[in-house]
């Protein structure tokens, strides 16, 4: 099943390629008796969200979380010779890891659950929900899952799991980003004969990207990252335009909003002026999307609790990880309660180069992460049905 997947390019941009994952997915989890609904993402270009439903005698709904997305062009898996590739303990390829080996870990723990405990699976309502645009981000998804899994006991998020020493980890929260575009304008002017008419919008920019990185604060757990910037036209005229695009990024709620605050404080009148007439270049910093933070929750502590449990019995050690980067929990912690990083483990996501001395690897699973954690998972579940 991996395999097929893995063969399948389901690039966000590659509409078709993540729809006919898609239909491939919803093929192998209709023997478990699962019906497919195709859901538009509200981006027409995006392929569509997978809804897979098993409804069950009882009053108990499961959902989980996996996307049909990655990362990788096509053009770059085939010149990058990013393909499936067996060494050892790893299986290489895309989507391995992020989140194709996911997708099949849910199959796992599903299937063994029909088999161990027949009742318990037959009783339970299941809800499987793939985002097709993860990758990108996609808040239409987060409203689907809210809607369809209100009143859940859980919604079980499969991105890869870690392993810290002995310990494997499963997140329990996650930062939240703002993305931003800061723009400058000046006054053109000839950099030769009228240079002190000119108000330089690259200084002005210069000037407030320190402000903006300043904003970073390690103590709190929050940083800003400018990631871009592009200004000016030509070397002999003063640039009256420039323009950067950053992203900022906080755990808890309160360092989330300090940090949105002091970045767009800084829209108004700036200080490089020209030296003529003290003309002011002008700064606009704009928030253009933001995903709020998965911060510690007493619901996901619950279920973080269950599953260490678990672990503990099967004679595992499980600890808590919490990630800089997003994942679909972020937009569903608030409406159920959530825990993330159930997956298989490996590594090198969104890497697809290689090298001959190993400094670089292409992103890979550990096969032999996937019975282990099939296992925890299936088990827990077992614990938090019968609750």
């Amino acid at each position: 099943m991996l395999r097929q997947m893995v063969d399948q390019n389901s690039f966000s941009a590659n509409r078709a390629g993540v729809n006919a994952l898609g239909r491939f997915t919803a093929a192998q989890f209709a023997p478990l008796g699962f019906a497919a609904e195709y859901v538009p993402s509200a981006n027409p270009a995006l392929g569509d969200h997978l809804v897979l439903s098993r409804p069950g005698r009882g009053t108990a709904t499961v959902g989980m979380i996996s996307h049909l997305d990655t990362v990788y062009p096509p053009e770059e898996e085939q010149r990058q010779q990013f393909v499936w590739r067996p060494v050892g303990d790893r299986i290489y390829g895309p989507g391995t890891l992020d989140i194709k080996g996911g997708t099949v870990l849910m199959h796992l723990v599903l299937a063994g659950l029909r088999q161990v405990a027949p009742a318990v699976f037959d009783e339970t309502t299941w809800v499987l929900l793939l985002n097709s645009s993860e990758e990108v981000l996609s808040p239409d998804f987060g409203l689907l899952c809210c809607a369809r899994l209100a009143g859940a006991r859980a919604a079980l998020v499969f991105e890869c799991g870690a392993r810290v020493g002995e310990e494997l980890t499963v997140v329990t929260a996650r930062k939240g980003r703002a993305v931003f575009r800061c723009q400058v304008e000046g006054r053109g002017a000839h950099a030769g004969g009228d240079h002190d008419r000119g108000a330089n919008a690259i200084v002005q920019l210069a000037e407030t990207v320190r402000h903006l990185a300043a904003v970073t604060d390690y103590t709190r757990a929050r940083t800003v990252n400018v990631g871009t910037i592009t200004g000016g036209t030509v070397v002999n005229r003063v640039p009256h335009r420039a323009s950067a695009e950053l992203e900022m990024r906080a755990f808890s709620a309160e360092d989330y909003e300090a940090g949105k605050a002091a970045i767009l404080a800084l829209n108004g009148p700036g200080t490089v002026r020209a030296a003529s007439d003290g003309y002011p270049c002008r700064v606009r910093v704009e928030l253009l999307a933001e995903t709020p933070p998965w911060p510690r929750n007493a619901a996901t502590e619950r279920l973080f609790r269950l599953w260490q449990d678990t672990a503990a019995r099967l004679g595992l050690r499980l600890a808590r990880e919490e990630r800089g980067g997003l994942s679909d929990a972020n937009l569903i912690w608030q409406a159920v309660p959530t825990l993330d990083g159930l997956g298989p483990l490996g590594d090198n996501t969104h890497c697809s180069e290689q090298s001959a001395d190993g400094t670089k690897e292409q992103e890979y699973v550990e096969v032999s992460s996937f019975v282990p954690k099939a296992t925890l998972n299936a088990m827990a579940l077992l614990e938090l049905l019968r609750d």
